[in-house]
């Protein structure tokens, strides 16, 4: 599922640019600093490719997001904070577990890091004020979270996001829960690459596309075609 390994549609990139163009004369004028970590993950000392699990609304457009970054290698649809037993779409969509729905991102760390991953997130693929819900999707199922593999990725969270707290980035305080990564279950094929293949549907167009507009316009050198 990397974005290397697939050609977007003409009617997709045909949106992007419309809806870019827009985010760029809309707010270019009044783009402020954008928050980077204090500290960051040394690239140096992880070996190989590395894994982070967000979870951040409903995951078709979190996939699109990371799978548009330089460095990233891998995204999949899926969910975690419950069990596999539970990990079904028709339940987690109906709030009948404890499941978040989530991306995968495998990444190589020598070309980016953890911390600039967290960056994309809070400030590009969601909105972590909202509490149990992202944008028009409501429930548990569509919360704020970060699956923390190890205590270097809790304890980088921890600090970006105290970071961003101070900084009043927000209007309103930081939601985002941190919770062990216990178990990550790919969801159907149906819903991976979703915008790539049906980059018309109207949830796609008004919810997500305008993320991939706002990612090209604001880390233009993160960026990945």
């Amino acid at each position: 599922m990397s974005i290397h390994n697939f050609t977007p549609s003409r009617q997709l990139l045909r949106n992007l640019s419309i809806i870019s163009l827009t985010f760029v004369l809309l707010y270019g004028a009044s783009r402020v600093m954008l928050s980077a970590p204090a500290t960051d993950i040394s690239n140096a000392a992880p070996q190989g490719k590395q894994v982070a699990v967000f979870a951040g609304g409903c995951y078709w457009g979190m996939e699109a997001v990371f799978e548009h970054l330089l460095g990233v290698s891998d995204v999949v649809s899926g969910f975690s904070g419950g069990d596999a037993r539970t990990a079904d779409y028709t339940l987690v969509s109906a709030g009948l577990t404890n499941h978040a729905e989530s991306v995968k991102i495998t990444y190589d760390p020598s070309k980016i890091s953890y911390n600039q991953l967290l960056k994309v997130y809070f400030l590009v693929a969601h909105n972590p004020t909202e509490l149990n819900r992202q944008g028009p999707d409501s429930g548990k199922q569509y919360r704020s979270a970060i699956f923390f593999a190890n205590d270097e990725q809790k304890q980088a969270a921890q600090e970006y996001i105290a970071q961003l707290n101070k900084s009043r980035v927000f209007d309103k305080p930081i939601v985002t829960e941190l919770d062990p990564l216990k178990g990550f279950y790919q969801a159907a094929a149906y819903h991976q690459n979703y915008i790539v293949h049906h980059p018309s549907d109207r949830y796609v167009v008004v919810n997500d596309l305008p993320k991939l507009a706002k990612l090209q316009a604001k880390f233009p050198d993160m960026y990945s075609k």
